[in-house]
C-alpha cells in the first residue's frame, strides 16, 4: 500500500528547491527555437538528482530517465514560450520574476515549465521513498517548439530513427501524462485545430479602369463570407451551408457525445495577404489564412474539404491548401511537418484516466483544490475535464495512439497572458501526484 501521507510530506519539503529551481529557469532565453540554456539547465538538474540516464537529442528535447522497470510511464512539459509582447503590460520583470509565500511570477511559469519542475521532483520522492520497482520507468520530457508548432517534437522523439545508447526501447512510453496547466482539475481531451490556407488569382490592369482586370480580393470576398457562413450557421436545412455544430449532432457525427464533451470546432480567418502591381491597380492575387479548430469525429481531410465543397471556393478556383512547419531547432534540425494537430480524447473509464484520478482522491480527495484567490473558478469545475487549448498531446494521442492524459501545475488564462504566475501549491500537489501515479497504475 502506498502510503499517500509520506509522499504529501516529500513533496511539500521540496517546494523551496522547485521553486529555486522554477526561477533558475525562467531567467533563461526559451522562446521557440531557443531553448538551449534551458535544456541544458533541467538536464543539470535532473543529474544532479540522481537520474539514470539523461539525454539533450538531436532536435533538443531534454530527456530524463528514473528507474530501470519495463513499462515507460513518461511525464511531458514544453520548455519553450512564447514572447512577453508589449513590455508595458507587464509589471514585473518577466524574466528576473518574482515570489511571495504564495505564487512565482515570470514567463512561462504556468505555460509551462513549472510541469517539468514538478515531474522532475516527482522522480526523485519516487526514489527518495522507494517506489521504484521492476515493473516501471519514469521519464521525463522537456519538449521543444510547442508554442511554434504543438506536437512535432514527439513526432520526432517517436518517429525519427535517433538511438539512445542504452535505452532504445525506453522512448516508447505505456502513457504519457501532459504537464500543461490544469487549474488544479484532470484533463482527459482537447480540440485539435489545423492552419489552413485559402489562394485565389486574379489579372491585374489600372485602377481607372477596373472592367479590364479581374479583382482577386472580390473574389475572396465572397469566400470569406462562406468562410463565416460555416462558422455561424445553424445545421438544419434552411441555409445550403450548414454550420460546424453538426458535428454535435448524432445525424451528423457517430462521435457526437464526445464532441459535445469537447466542444464544437470552429473556423475563424487569422491572415489575410495580397499581390497587386501598385496601390493604383486591380489585385491580382488573395490568400486568406484560417485557424480552425476540430472537435471528434473530424479529420485534416474533412475540413479541407468542407472549404473546397464552398460554392464561392468552386466558382473561382480557388486553391486550398494545409500550412507547413520546417523552423529549424535550438540545435539547427529541422523536421518539416504540416501544420494539423488533431482532436483527441481519452475515455473516462480508460485504466489511465481511472489511475490518475485514483492517485489525485487518494491525496487530495474528490474535488479541486488550490490557493484561496482560484477556488472560486476552479470550484465550479468537474474534476475531470478538458483543456480549451491545443497541447502536444495532438501528436502522442491524436497521431499516435499512445494514451494521454493531462494534470499540471498553474492555469490556462495565465497562457500567453501578461504578467504570468503560477503557485507553490500547484507545483508541490503536482509532484505528489506524478510520484503516486506509476504505482497505481501498475499495481491494479
Amino acid at each position: 500500500m502506498l502510503n499517500f501521507d509520506a509522499i504529501k510530506e516529500a513533496a511539500q519539503n521540496y517546494e523551496a528547491a522547485m521553486t529555486k529551481f522554477l526561477r533558475d529557469t525562467i531567467k533563461l532565453p526559451s522562446e521557440s527555437c531557443h531553448e538551449g540554456p534551458k535544456a541544458k539547465r533541467i538536464q543539470e538538474e535532473m543529474d544532479m538528482l540522481g537520474f539514470n540516464k539523461t539525454w539533450i537529442d538531436p532536435l533538443g528535447n531534454v530527456m530524463g530517465w528514473m528507474g530501470t522497470g519495463e513499462k515507460v510511464i513518461c511525464f511531458d512539459g514544453h520548455i519553450d514560450t512564447v514572447g512577453i509582447g508589449n513590455i508595458d503590460n507587464w509589471d514585473f520583470d518577466p524574466h528576473e520574476g518574482y515570489e511571495t509565500d504564495v505564487e512565482i511570477g515570470g514567463r512561462g511559469v504556468s505555460d509551462q515549465t513549472g510541469g517539468v519542475i514538478s515531474a522532475v521532483y516527482a522522480c526523485k520522492i519516487m526514489k527518495d521513498l522507494g517506489l521504484l520497482n521492476d515493473k516501471y520507468t519514469a521519464m521525463v520530457v522537456g519538449s521543444v517548439q510547442e508554442e511554434d508548432c504543438d506536437g512535432m517534437c514527439w513526432e520526432y522523439i517517436l518517429k525519427k530513427d535517433v538511438q539512445i545508447p542504452g535505452y532504445e526501447k525506453l522512448c516508447k512510453p505505456e502513457f504519457v501524462v501532459s504537464t500543461e496547466p490544469t487549474d488544479g482539475g484532470i484533463y482527459r481531451g482537447q480540440r485539435g485545430r489545423m492552419e489552413i490556407r485559402i489562394d485565389v488569382k486574379g489579372v491585374s490592369c489600372h485602377g481607372s479602369a477596373p472592367e479590364r482586370g479581374d479583382n482577386a480580393i472580390y473574389k475572396m470576398a465572397e469566400i470569406l463570407k462562406e468562410v463565416e457562413q460555416l462558422n455561424e450557421n445553424p445545421a438544419d436545412d434552411s441555409v445550403e451551408i450548414k454550420g460546424l455544430v453538426k458535428m454535435l449532432d448524432e445525424k451528423y457525427n457517430p462521435e457526437y457525445k464526445e464532441a459535445n464533451f469537447l466542444g464544437r470546432g470552429t473556423v475563424t480567418t487569422s491572415e489575410i495577404f495580397f499581390t497587386s502591381p501598385s496601390r493604383c491597380a486591380v489585385a491580382d492575387s488573395c490568400a486568406i489564412s484560417l485557424d480552425r479548430r476540430m472537435t471528434a469525429g473530424e479529420t485534416w481531410q474533412s475540413c479541407l474539404k468542407e472549404i473546397e465543397d464552398l460554392p464561392a471556393v468552386k466558382k473561382h478556383g480557388a486553391v486550398v491548401s494545409m500550412y507547413q512547419y520546417d523552423r529549424p531547432s535550438w540545435t539547427g534540425e529541422q523536421y518539416p511537418i504540416e501544420c494539423y494537430f488533431p482532436t483527441w480524447v481519452i475515455p473516462e473509464d480508460h485504466k489511465v484516466t481511472k489511475s490518475l484520478e485514483k492517485a489525485y482522491k487518494s491525496l487530495y480527495g474528490d474535488k479541486r483544490i488550490g490557493p484561496e484567490a482560484e477556488m472560486p473558478k476552479r470550484s465550479a469545475r468537474p474534476l475531470t475535464d478538458k483543456w480549451t487549448f491545443s497541447t502536444n498531446g495532438v501528436s502522442i494521442m491524436g497521431r499516435n495512439g499512445i494514451p494521454v492524459i493531462g494534470f499540471g501545475p498553474g492555469a490556462e488564462d495565465q497562457a500567453h497572458a501578461p504578467n504570468e504566475i503560477t503557485w507553490k501549491q500547484d507545483l508541490v500537489m503536482c509532484a505528489a501526484v506524478y510520484a503516486a501515479l506509476p504505482t497505481i497504475y501498475t499495481q491494479d
